[in-house]
Protein backbone atom coordinates (compact mmCIF):
# COMPACT_ATOMS: atom_id res chain seq x y z
CA UNK A 1 0.00 0.00 0.00
CA UNK A 2 1.36 3.38 -1.03
CA UNK A 3 2.91 5.50 2.01
CA UNK A 4 1.41 9.26 2.77
CA UNK A 5 4.14 11.67 3.29
CA UNK A 6 3.77 14.98 5.42
CA UNK A 7 4.58 18.16 4.98
CA UNK A 8 4.33 20.07 8.34
CA UNK A 9 4.77 23.81 9.07
CA UNK A 10 8.33 24.57 10.68
CA UNK A 11 8.02 25.67 14.10
CA UNK A 12 11.84 26.99 14.77
CA UNK A 13 11.40 30.34 15.09
CA UNK A 14 12.34 32.57 12.31
CA UNK A 15 11.85 29.59 10.05
CA UNK A 16 10.12 30.49 6.43
CA UNK A 17 11.71 27.03 4.27
CA UNK A 18 8.90 24.59 3.66
CA UNK A 19 10.32 21.01 3.24
CA UNK A 20 8.47 20.59 -0.34
CA UNK A 21 7.27 22.81 -3.35
CA UNK A 22 4.14 21.88 -5.87
CA UNK A 23 6.46 21.28 -8.59
CA UNK A 24 7.59 18.28 -6.26
CA UNK A 25 4.86 17.15 -5.02
CA UNK A 26 3.93 16.26 -8.82
CA UNK A 27 6.82 14.49 -8.72
CA UNK A 28 6.74 12.67 -5.62
CA UNK A 29 3.02 11.58 -6.75
CA UNK A 30 4.57 10.45 -9.85
CA UNK A 31 6.60 7.63 -7.23
CA UNK A 32 3.32 5.97 -5.88
CA UNK A 33 3.36 8.37 -2.60
CA UNK A 34 0.27 10.54 -1.25
CA UNK A 35 0.98 14.00 0.21
CA UNK A 36 -0.27 15.58 2.67
CA UNK A 37 0.48 19.55 2.93
CA UNK A 38 -0.58 21.10 6.75
CA UNK A 39 -2.41 24.46 6.00
CA UNK A 40 0.10 27.69 5.93
CA UNK A 41 3.24 25.52 5.86
CA UNK A 42 4.34 27.12 2.12
CA UNK A 43 2.97 30.86 3.23
CA UNK A 44 6.12 32.18 4.87
CA UNK A 45 7.89 30.87 1.06
CA UNK A 46 5.33 32.51 -0.49
CA UNK A 47 3.10 29.22 -1.40
CA UNK A 48 -0.49 29.13 -1.40
CA UNK A 49 -2.39 26.29 -0.52
CA UNK A 50 -4.38 26.57 -3.73
CA UNK A 51 -0.90 25.60 -5.16
CA UNK A 52 0.02 22.34 -3.29
CA UNK A 53 -4.21 21.12 -4.24
CA UNK A 54 -3.39 22.03 -7.77
CA UNK A 55 -0.30 19.49 -7.60
CA UNK A 56 -2.22 17.02 -6.21
CA UNK A 57 -1.36 16.94 -2.38
CA UNK A 58 -4.23 17.20 0.45
CA UNK A 59 -4.26 20.09 3.07
CA UNK A 60 -5.32 19.81 6.15
CA UNK A 61 -6.06 21.82 9.21
CA UNK A 62 -2.72 21.25 11.29
CA UNK A 63 0.25 19.57 13.01
CA UNK A 64 -1.58 16.95 14.29
CA UNK A 65 -3.50 15.80 11.59
CA UNK A 66 -0.40 16.00 9.60
CA UNK A 67 1.56 13.85 11.98
CA UNK A 68 -1.27 11.32 12.73
CA UNK A 69 -2.10 10.75 8.90
CA UNK A 70 1.66 10.52 7.37
CA UNK A 71 4.27 7.61 7.32
CA UNK A 72 6.87 9.68 6.02
CA UNK A 73 7.66 13.41 7.89
CA UNK A 74 9.87 15.87 5.72
CA UNK A 75 10.74 18.50 7.46
CA UNK A 76 13.61 21.03 7.02
CA UNK A 77 14.48 21.80 11.35
CA UNK A 78 15.13 19.02 13.50
CA UNK A 79 11.87 18.28 15.15
CA UNK A 80 11.33 19.94 18.20
CA UNK A 81 10.25 17.52 21.78
CA UNK A 82 6.50 18.94 20.97
CA UNK A 83 6.89 17.08 17.57
CA UNK A 84 8.63 13.86 18.75
CA UNK A 85 5.97 13.46 20.96
CA UNK A 86 3.63 13.29 17.81
CA UNK A 87 5.48 10.28 16.42
CA UNK A 88 3.91 6.98 15.80
CA UNK A 89 6.06 3.81 16.40
CA UNK A 90 7.75 2.98 13.12
CA UNK A 91 7.58 6.13 11.45
CA UNK A 92 10.27 7.48 9.40
CA UNK A 93 11.76 11.24 9.47
CA UNK A 94 13.94 12.94 6.92
CA UNK A 95 15.48 16.76 8.20
CA UNK A 96 18.10 18.21 9.05
CA UNK A 97 18.78 16.42 12.42
CA UNK A 98 22.93 17.37 13.36
CA UNK A 99 23.51 14.02 15.38
CA UNK A 100 26.88 14.80 16.58
CA UNK A 101 25.17 18.15 18.44
CA UNK A 102 22.08 16.60 19.13
CA UNK A 103 23.05 13.01 21.32
CA UNK A 104 19.46 13.86 23.18
CA UNK A 105 17.20 13.86 20.19
CA UNK A 106 18.70 11.15 18.67
CA UNK A 107 17.87 8.74 21.58
CA UNK A 108 14.60 10.20 21.52
CA UNK A 109 14.01 9.20 18.11
CA UNK A 110 15.15 5.93 18.80
CA UNK A 111 12.91 5.53 21.61
CA UNK A 112 10.13 5.92 19.01
CA UNK A 113 11.06 2.79 17.14
CA UNK A 114 11.63 5.22 14.24
CA UNK A 115 13.79 5.23 11.02
CA UNK A 116 15.67 8.74 10.97
CA UNK A 117 17.44 9.90 7.82
CA UNK A 118 19.47 12.83 8.06
CA UNK A 119 19.82 15.56 4.96
CA UNK A 120 23.26 16.71 6.89
CA UNK A 121 24.78 12.99 7.06
CA UNK A 122 24.58 12.21 3.25
CA UNK A 123 28.08 10.87 1.85
CA UNK A 124 30.33 13.34 0.10
CA UNK A 125 30.61 11.12 -2.62
CA UNK A 126 29.91 11.66 -6.44
CA UNK A 127 27.22 9.59 -6.72
CA UNK A 128 25.35 11.40 -3.70
CA UNK A 129 25.79 15.05 -4.76
CA UNK A 130 22.40 15.15 -5.97
CA UNK A 131 20.85 14.65 -2.49
CA UNK A 132 23.42 17.22 -0.80
CA UNK A 133 21.23 19.60 0.72
CA UNK A 134 24.37 21.10 2.72
CA UNK A 135 25.50 21.97 -0.61
CA UNK A 136 22.14 23.58 -1.76
CA UNK A 137 22.12 25.74 1.28
CA UNK A 138 25.47 26.84 1.56
CA UNK A 139 25.26 27.87 -1.77
CA UNK A 140 22.24 29.76 -0.86
CA UNK A 141 23.53 31.31 2.32
CA UNK A 142 27.06 32.23 0.45
CA UNK A 143 25.07 34.33 -2.13
CA UNK A 144 22.68 36.26 0.59
CA UNK A 145 25.65 36.65 3.15
CA UNK A 146 27.15 39.03 0.14
CA UNK A 147 23.29 40.44 -0.40
CA UNK A 148 23.50 41.27 3.95
CA UNK A 149 27.11 42.71 3.65
CA UNK A 150 26.06 45.27 0.55
CA UNK A 151 22.89 46.36 2.77
CA UNK A 152 25.16 47.12 5.57
CA UNK A 153 27.75 48.73 3.67
CA UNK A 154 28.10 52.02 3.58
CA UNK A 155 29.16 52.17 -0.37
CA UNK A 156 28.75 51.05 -3.61
CA UNK A 157 30.36 47.10 -4.77
CA UNK A 158 31.69 48.44 -8.28
CA UNK A 159 34.38 51.38 -8.70
CA UNK A 160 32.57 54.37 -10.27
CA UNK A 161 33.59 57.84 -11.77
CA UNK A 162 31.34 60.35 -12.03
CA UNK A 163 30.26 63.92 -12.24
CA UNK A 164 30.93 64.30 -7.97
CA UNK A 165 34.23 62.16 -7.62
CA UNK A 166 35.70 58.55 -8.45
CA UNK A 167 34.26 55.73 -6.09
CA UNK A 168 36.54 52.77 -5.17
CA UNK A 169 35.36 49.35 -5.77
CA UNK A 170 34.82 47.47 -2.07
CA UNK A 171 37.50 45.07 -1.19
CA UNK A 172 35.85 41.51 0.02
CA UNK A 173 38.10 39.16 1.96
CA UNK A 174 36.42 35.41 1.94
CA UNK A 175 37.46 33.21 4.35
CA UNK A 176 37.14 29.46 3.46
CA UNK A 177 35.83 28.30 -0.38
CA UNK A 178 33.66 25.51 0.27
CA UNK A 179 30.86 25.80 -1.71
CA UNK A 180 29.14 28.54 0.07
CA UNK A 181 32.82 30.65 0.24
CA UNK A 182 32.80 30.42 -3.68
CA UNK A 183 29.05 31.17 -3.72
CA UNK A 184 30.07 34.62 -1.53
CA UNK A 185 33.22 34.64 -4.12
CA UNK A 186 30.60 35.25 -7.17
CA UNK A 187 28.08 36.69 -6.31
CA UNK A 188 30.48 39.66 -4.92
CA UNK A 189 32.84 39.49 -8.11
CA UNK A 190 29.73 39.71 -10.22
CA UNK A 191 28.93 43.17 -7.94
CA UNK A 192 32.46 44.48 -9.35
CA UNK A 193 34.44 44.27 -5.96
CA UNK A 194 37.83 43.35 -5.70
CA UNK A 195 37.77 40.04 -3.75
CA UNK A 196 40.10 37.64 -2.04
CA UNK A 197 40.02 34.52 -0.70
CA UNK A 198 41.90 32.02 1.52
CA UNK A 199 41.75 28.18 2.16
CA UNK A 200 43.46 25.52 3.50
CA UNK A 201 43.09 23.37 0.89
CA UNK A 202 45.40 24.89 -1.44
CA UNK A 203 43.55 22.97 -5.06
CA UNK A 204 40.72 25.29 -4.62
CA UNK A 205 43.13 28.20 -6.28
CA UNK A 206 42.01 27.53 -9.66
CA UNK A 207 38.22 27.35 -8.85
CA UNK A 208 39.08 30.77 -6.40
CA UNK A 209 40.43 32.37 -10.41
CA UNK A 210 37.57 31.03 -12.05
CA UNK A 211 35.14 33.00 -10.30
CA UNK A 212 37.27 36.40 -10.33
CA UNK A 213 38.68 36.26 -6.74
CA UNK A 214 42.55 36.50 -6.01
CA UNK A 215 43.82 33.36 -4.03
CA UNK A 216 45.85 34.44 -0.67
CA UNK A 217 47.96 31.69 0.09
CA UNK A 218 49.28 31.23 3.75
CA UNK A 219 52.96 30.88 3.62
CA UNK A 220 52.99 27.36 5.47
CA UNK A 221 52.92 24.29 3.76
CA UNK A 222 50.59 21.71 5.13
CA UNK A 223 47.75 19.53 3.62
CA UNK A 224 44.85 20.73 4.50
CA UNK A 225 41.93 18.00 2.74
CA UNK A 226 40.16 16.26 5.50
CA UNK A 227 37.47 12.99 5.03
CA UNK A 228 34.51 13.49 2.43
CA UNK A 229 36.12 16.89 0.49
CA UNK A 230 35.94 18.79 4.05
CA UNK A 231 38.74 20.82 5.70
CA UNK A 232 40.59 19.44 8.80
CA UNK A 233 42.40 20.79 12.10
CA UNK A 234 45.46 22.77 11.42
CA UNK A 235 48.47 22.61 13.15
CA UNK A 236 49.18 25.47 15.31
CA UNK A 237 52.22 26.72 13.16
CA UNK A 238 50.01 26.85 10.09
CA UNK A 239 47.40 28.52 12.66
CA UNK A 240 49.93 31.07 13.35
CA UNK A 241 50.82 31.62 9.73
CA UNK A 242 47.26 32.18 8.80
CA UNK A 243 46.33 34.66 11.99
CA UNK A 244 49.44 36.60 10.34
CA UNK A 245 47.41 36.70 6.98
CA UNK A 246 44.29 38.02 8.35
CA UNK A 247 45.52 40.57 10.51
CA UNK A 248 46.76 41.72 7.21
CA UNK A 249 43.78 41.62 5.33
CA UNK A 250 42.13 43.06 8.10
CA UNK A 251 43.79 46.39 7.78
CA UNK A 252 43.30 46.40 4.02
CA UNK A 253 39.35 45.08 2.77
CA UNK A 254 36.29 46.75 3.63
CA UNK A 255 34.43 43.42 4.34
CA UNK A 256 35.26 39.93 5.47
CA UNK A 257 33.25 37.07 5.07
CA UNK A 258 33.66 33.71 6.91
CA UNK A 259 32.27 30.60 6.19
CA UNK A 260 34.81 27.81 7.76
CA UNK A 261 33.55 25.06 9.52
CA UNK A 262 34.56 21.52 10.54
CA UNK A 263 32.06 19.07 10.65
CA UNK A 264 31.29 17.95 14.52
CA UNK A 265 33.33 20.81 16.00
CA UNK A 266 32.89 24.16 17.50
CA UNK A 267 33.74 26.88 14.44
CA UNK A 268 37.31 28.06 14.54
CA UNK A 269 38.38 31.26 16.19
CA UNK A 270 40.13 32.87 13.03
CA UNK A 271 39.13 36.66 13.20
CA UNK A 272 40.36 38.25 16.74
CA UNK A 273 39.02 41.45 18.26
CA UNK A 274 42.60 43.02 17.49
CA UNK A 275 41.70 42.62 13.73
CA UNK A 276 38.22 43.97 14.14
CA UNK A 277 39.57 47.04 15.96
CA UNK A 278 42.08 47.14 13.20
CA UNK A 279 39.46 47.39 9.83
CA UNK A 280 38.26 50.69 8.88
CA UNK A 281 35.16 52.27 10.26
CA UNK A 282 32.55 50.92 8.31
CA UNK A 283 33.64 47.63 7.72
CA UNK A 284 31.33 44.79 7.71
CA UNK A 285 32.26 40.72 9.02
CA UNK A 286 29.75 38.26 7.80
CA UNK A 287 30.05 35.09 10.16
CA UNK A 288 28.41 32.51 8.46
CA UNK A 289 29.71 30.29 11.66
CA UNK A 290 27.90 31.93 13.74
CA UNK A 291 25.23 28.89 14.79
CA UNK A 292 28.38 27.29 15.60
CA UNK A 293 30.12 29.76 17.96
CA UNK A 294 31.43 31.68 15.23
CA UNK A 295 34.82 32.54 13.26
CA UNK A 296 34.80 36.15 14.94
CA UNK A 297 35.24 36.28 18.83
CA UNK A 298 32.63 39.47 19.20
CA UNK A 299 30.07 37.80 16.65
CA UNK A 300 26.35 37.72 18.51
CA UNK A 301 24.92 34.74 16.88
CA UNK A 302 21.75 35.86 15.51
CA UNK A 303 22.16 39.36 15.96
CA UNK A 304 23.46 42.61 14.25
CA UNK A 305 26.21 44.82 16.14
CA UNK A 306 28.59 47.25 15.41
CA UNK A 307 32.09 46.92 17.36
CA UNK A 308 34.84 49.16 17.29
CA UNK A 309 33.09 51.16 14.04
CA UNK A 310 32.69 47.72 12.52
CA UNK A 311 29.28 45.90 11.82
CA UNK A 312 29.15 42.25 12.28
CA UNK A 313 26.16 40.32 11.10
CA UNK A 314 26.07 36.81 13.17
CA UNK A 315 22.47 35.33 11.39
CA UNK A 316 21.85 31.83 11.88
CA UNK A 317 18.99 31.45 9.56
CA UNK A 318 20.94 32.75 5.62
CA UNK A 319 19.40 30.45 3.60
CA UNK A 320 15.89 31.04 5.26
CA UNK A 321 16.29 34.61 3.94
CA UNK A 322 15.39 33.21 0.50
CA UNK A 323 12.44 31.14 1.41
CA UNK A 324 11.18 30.19 -2.02
CA UNK A 325 14.90 29.45 -3.58
CA UNK A 326 16.15 27.81 -0.88
CA UNK A 327 12.97 25.77 -0.65
CA UNK A 328 12.99 24.46 -4.24
CA UNK A 329 16.44 23.14 -3.72
CA UNK A 330 15.80 21.39 -0.45
CA UNK A 331 12.83 19.51 -1.90
CA UNK A 332 14.76 19.01 -5.15
CA UNK A 333 16.95 16.98 -2.49
CA UNK A 334 14.23 15.29 -0.73
CA UNK A 335 12.68 13.75 -3.88
CA UNK A 336 15.81 12.52 -5.24
CA UNK A 337 17.07 11.14 -1.82
CA UNK A 338 12.74 9.44 -2.02
CA UNK A 339 14.30 7.83 -6.20
CA UNK A 340 16.84 6.17 -4.51
CA UNK A 341 14.55 4.92 -1.46
CA UNK A 342 11.74 4.30 -3.89
CA UNK A 343 13.42 2.63 -7.30
CA UNK A 344 10.25 0.76 -7.88
CA UNK A 345 7.97 3.07 -8.33
CA UNK A 346 5.88 1.64 -5.69
CA UNK A 347 5.22 4.65 -3.04
CA UNK A 348 7.37 2.86 -0.36
CA UNK A 349 10.24 3.49 1.17
CA UNK A 350 13.16 0.61 1.21
CA UNK A 351 15.96 1.99 3.37
CA UNK A 352 18.59 -0.54 2.18
CA UNK A 353 21.71 -0.26 4.45
CA UNK A 354 24.05 -2.35 1.47
CA UNK A 355 23.73 0.90 -0.29
CA UNK A 356 26.56 3.52 0.74
CA UNK A 357 24.80 6.57 0.83
CA UNK A 358 21.36 5.53 2.46
CA UNK A 359 23.78 3.58 5.23
CA UNK A 360 25.52 7.17 5.58
CA UNK A 361 22.24 9.24 5.59
CA UNK A 362 20.18 6.92 8.05
CA UNK A 363 21.07 7.89 11.50
CA UNK A 364 18.06 5.65 13.54
CA UNK A 365 16.91 2.43 11.73
CA UNK A 366 13.56 1.39 13.19
CA UNK A 367 14.61 2.29 16.73
CA UNK A 368 18.52 1.41 16.45
CA UNK A 369 21.02 4.33 16.49
CA UNK A 370 22.93 3.61 13.48
CA UNK A 371 25.17 6.94 13.49
CA UNK A 372 28.00 7.30 12.74
CA UNK A 373 28.27 5.27 10.05
CA UNK A 374 31.07 3.34 8.80
CA UNK A 375 34.10 5.74 7.21
CA UNK A 376 33.24 5.79 3.36
CA UNK A 377 34.76 3.48 0.82
CA UNK A 378 36.05 6.74 -1.51
CA UNK A 379 36.98 9.60 0.51
CA UNK A 380 38.99 12.51 -0.71
CA UNK A 381 41.91 12.65 1.58
CA UNK A 382 44.91 12.75 -0.27
CA UNK A 383 47.27 9.42 -0.20
CA UNK A 384 50.06 9.09 1.49
CA UNK A 385 52.81 10.51 -0.18
CA UNK A 386 55.25 8.31 -1.82
CA UNK A 387 59.11 8.78 -2.53
CA UNK A 388 59.87 8.79 -6.30
CA UNK A 389 61.35 6.76 -7.92
CA UNK A 390 64.38 8.27 -10.26
CA UNK A 391 63.58 7.95 -13.72
CA UNK A 392 65.68 5.25 -15.39
CA UNK A 393 67.40 6.20 -18.56
CA UNK A 394 67.38 4.61 -21.96
CA UNK A 395 69.90 2.46 -22.86
CA UNK A 396 72.05 3.58 -26.32
CA UNK A 397 70.94 2.06 -29.46
CA UNK A 398 72.88 0.22 -30.86
CA UNK A 399 74.56 1.32 -34.22
CA UNK A 400 72.48 -0.50 -37.36
CA UNK A 401 69.85 -1.65 -35.37
CA UNK A 402 67.19 1.38 -34.28
CA UNK A 403 63.85 0.60 -34.44
CA UNK A 404 61.18 3.46 -35.57
CA UNK A 405 58.24 3.41 -33.14
CA UNK A 406 57.50 3.76 -29.76
CA UNK A 407 59.09 7.20 -29.01
CA UNK A 408 62.35 6.18 -29.33
CA UNK A 409 65.48 8.42 -31.12
CA UNK A 410 66.16 8.09 -34.86
CA UNK A 411 69.68 6.21 -34.85
CA UNK A 412 72.47 7.87 -36.78
CA UNK A 413 72.29 5.60 -39.96
CA UNK A 414 68.60 6.56 -40.56
CA UNK A 415 69.13 9.99 -40.06
CA UNK A 416 71.60 9.97 -42.86
CA UNK A 417 69.61 7.93 -45.07
CA UNK A 418 66.35 10.48 -44.94
CA UNK A 419 68.81 13.30 -45.40
CA UNK A 420 70.42 12.08 -48.17
CA UNK A 421 67.31 10.53 -49.69
CA UNK A 422 66.37 14.71 -49.31
CA UNK A 423 69.19 15.65 -50.72
CA UNK A 424 69.02 13.82 -54.03
CA UNK A 425 65.15 14.61 -54.39
CA UNK A 426 65.86 18.15 -54.30
CA UNK A 427 69.11 17.64 -56.35
CA UNK A 428 66.51 16.20 -59.23
CA UNK A 429 63.90 18.71 -58.59
CA UNK A 430 66.67 21.54 -59.29
CA UNK A 431 68.02 19.48 -62.40
CA UNK A 432 65.07 18.55 -64.12
CA UNK A 433 61.91 20.81 -63.21
CA UNK A 434 60.65 23.85 -64.58
CA UNK A 435 62.35 27.14 -63.09
CA UNK A 436 58.08 27.85 -62.12
CA UNK A 437 58.11 25.17 -60.03
CA UNK A 438 61.61 25.91 -57.89
CA UNK A 439 60.20 28.99 -57.00
CA UNK A 440 56.71 28.12 -56.16
CA UNK A 441 57.85 25.09 -54.28
CA UNK A 442 60.19 26.94 -52.42
CA UNK A 443 57.97 29.80 -51.16
CA UNK A 444 55.62 26.57 -50.32
CA UNK A 445 58.34 25.28 -47.60
CA UNK A 446 59.08 28.47 -46.12
CA UNK A 447 54.97 29.41 -45.98
CA UNK A 448 54.81 25.95 -43.95
CA UNK A 449 57.34 27.16 -41.92
CA UNK A 450 56.40 30.46 -40.93
CA UNK A 451 53.12 29.75 -41.22
CA UNK A 452 53.66 27.06 -38.02
CA UNK A 453 55.48 29.89 -36.29
CA UNK A 454 52.85 31.95 -36.66
CA UNK A 455 49.52 29.99 -35.97
CA UNK A 456 50.68 28.58 -32.73
CA UNK A 457 51.64 31.60 -31.48
CA UNK A 458 47.88 33.58 -32.00
CA UNK A 459 46.56 34.66 -28.99
CA UNK A 460 43.35 33.90 -27.97
CA UNK A 461 42.23 36.90 -26.51
CA UNK A 462 39.28 38.30 -27.77
CA UNK A 463 37.58 34.70 -28.99
CA UNK A 464 38.31 31.14 -28.49
CA UNK A 465 41.95 29.23 -29.32
CA UNK A 466 40.24 27.59 -32.02
CA UNK A 467 39.37 30.55 -33.63
CA UNK A 468 42.45 32.00 -33.04
CA UNK A 469 43.70 28.57 -35.12
CA UNK A 470 41.17 29.32 -38.10
CA UNK A 471 41.83 32.87 -38.49
CA UNK A 472 45.19 32.79 -38.79
CA UNK A 473 44.84 30.32 -41.61
CA UNK A 474 42.01 31.75 -42.94
CA UNK A 475 44.46 35.06 -43.29
CA UNK A 476 47.19 32.83 -44.68
CA UNK A 477 44.42 31.92 -47.29
CA UNK A 478 43.34 34.83 -48.39
CA UNK A 479 46.92 36.78 -48.75
CA UNK A 480 48.13 33.64 -51.22
CA UNK A 481 44.53 34.05 -53.14
CA UNK A 482 45.45 37.64 -53.83
CA UNK A 483 49.08 37.40 -54.72
CA UNK A 484 47.36 34.85 -57.29
CA UNK A 485 44.77 37.85 -58.73
CA UNK A 486 47.35 40.01 -58.71
CA UNK A 487 50.06 40.01 -61.44
CA UNK A 488 53.86 39.86 -60.59
CA UNK A 489 55.29 43.24 -60.87
CA UNK A 490 57.81 42.01 -63.00
CA UNK A 491 55.28 40.60 -65.68
CA UNK A 492 53.27 44.05 -65.71
CA UNK A 493 56.30 45.89 -66.19
CA UNK A 494 57.51 43.72 -69.64
CA UNK A 495 53.71 43.11 -71.05
CA UNK A 496 52.08 45.66 -69.75
CA UNK A 497 48.84 43.36 -69.12
CA UNK A 498 49.56 40.53 -67.81
CA UNK A 499 46.80 38.65 -65.96
CA UNK A 500 46.93 35.08 -64.43
CA UNK A 501 44.85 32.61 -65.77
CA UNK A 502 40.89 32.73 -65.55
CA UNK A 503 40.80 29.15 -63.76
CA UNK A 504 43.46 30.40 -61.10
CA UNK A 505 41.89 33.52 -60.32
CA UNK A 506 38.21 32.61 -60.13
CA UNK A 507 39.53 30.32 -57.78
CA UNK A 508 41.16 33.10 -55.86
CA UNK A 509 38.42 34.76 -55.68
CA UNK A 510 35.85 31.68 -54.29
CA UNK A 511 39.22 31.34 -51.48
CA UNK A 512 38.94 34.55 -50.30
CA UNK A 513 34.86 34.70 -50.32
CA UNK A 514 34.51 31.33 -48.18
CA UNK A 515 37.38 32.40 -46.10
CA UNK A 516 35.67 35.60 -45.04
CA UNK A 517 32.32 33.87 -44.74
CA UNK A 518 34.50 31.51 -42.46
CA UNK A 519 36.78 34.30 -40.36
CA UNK A 520 33.11 37.13 -40.11
CA UNK A 521 30.78 34.05 -38.95
CA UNK A 522 33.27 32.93 -36.53
CA UNK A 523 33.02 36.38 -34.84
CA UNK A 524 29.55 36.51 -35.43
CA UNK A 525 29.17 32.91 -33.52
CA UNK A 526 31.76 33.70 -30.89
CA UNK A 527 29.98 37.01 -30.08
CA UNK A 528 26.29 34.96 -29.52
CA UNK A 529 27.49 32.97 -27.22
CA UNK A 530 29.78 35.42 -25.48
CA UNK A 531 26.40 37.29 -25.24
CA UNK A 532 24.91 34.53 -23.54
CA UNK A 533 27.01 34.71 -20.43
CA UNK A 534 26.69 38.73 -20.11
CA UNK A 535 24.31 39.85 -17.34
Amino acid sequence: MPQIIGIPKETFPGEKRVASVPEVVEKLRKLGFQVLVQSGAGEAASIGDDEYRAAGASVVADAVAVWSGADIIFKVRAPSREEVALLREGMTVVSFIWPAQNPELLQALAAKKCTVLAMDSVPRISRAQKLDALSSMANIGGYRAVIEAAHEFGRFFTGQITAAGKVPPAKVFVIGAGVAGLAAIGAASGLGAIVRANDTRPEVADQIKSLGGEYVPVDYVEEGSGVGGYAKVMSEGFQKAQREVFARQAKEVDIIITTALIPGKPAPRLITAEMVQSMKPGSVIVDMAAEQGGNCELTEPGKVVVKHGVTLIGYTDLPSRLPRQASNLYATNLFRLSEELCKAKDGVFNVNMEDEVIRGTTVVKEGAITWPPPTPKLSAAPPAATAQKPVAKPAPEKQGHGHGGGGEQMSPRKTVLLFGTAAVLFALAGLYAPAAFLGHFTVFVLACFVGYMVVWNVTPSLHTPLMSVTNAISSIIVIGALVQIAPPAAAVLESGAARPNDIIRWLAVAGIALTAVNMFGGFAVTRRMLSMFRK
